[in-house]
């Protein structure tokens, strides 16, 4: 009974990202905010939430190299081969632009934040959806992560339509962000 129940939420849930929610659910490190990527509006809601400037872009997290496939279109066989020895798992690339990404969600910038997630829920979801999702840190710019879903709702008591429920896996630990093009890591793992 309870996997039903469980399946219920999460069909709910993935029509209200459908349709336009705003959601928190566990990462890998933090819990993240998150929404369609391809609903401004949501986008939007997310960074006013956050307190976030539309410039500095936001994460796509995916449950397959599938669902990232427009993202990665025209990449050279070698970039292809490091995102696949790296996924899944907690590491943020980004990859240059091939023109696919909005500009809602790489900011001012050149390239877009990829990350092929391994976390449950984020599989689940994203298997759900068809499609990768906004993935972004539950907490008012700046300020620190939150890593339970008491934070979330202390962060955000209005402007988030569903909590996912879950845990973090590796608490106060955040993605590694490398740059595919240079290698270059952006962002160690434990600088959460």
């Amino acid at each position: 009974m309870a996997a039903r129940n469980s399946d219920w939420r999460m069909d709910h849930v993935v029509k209200q990202v459908c349709r336009g929610a705003v959601i928190a659910y566990p990462t890998e490190g933090v819990w993240g905010l998150g929404c369609s990527p391809y609903s401004l509006s949501a986008v939007s809601r997310i960074l006013k939430l956050k307190k976030r400037s539309w410039e500095q872009g936001l994460i796509l997290v995916a449950s397959s190299i599938q669902q990232l496939k427009p993202f990665l279109t025209g990449l050279p066989e070698e970039s292809l081969g490091q995102l696949k020895s790296d996924w899944p798992g907690p590491v943020t690339y980004l990859v240059p632009d091939n023109g696919c990404c909005p500009l809602w969600i790489k900011g001012a910038h050149n390239s877009v934040a990829l990350r092929m997630s391994s976390h449950p829920v984020i599989r689940d979801l994203c298997q759900r959806l068809k499609s990768p999702l906004v993935s972004t840190s539950a907490n008012l710019s700046g300020r620190i992560a939150a890593i339970s879903q008491l934070q979330v709702r202390k962060n955000f008591p209005v402007g988030v339509d569903a909590i996912v429920p879950g845990t973090v896996t590796d608490a106060h630990s955040v993605s590694e962000i490398r740059d595919l093009a240079t290698g270059k890591i952006l962002r160690k793992r434990n600088s959460g």
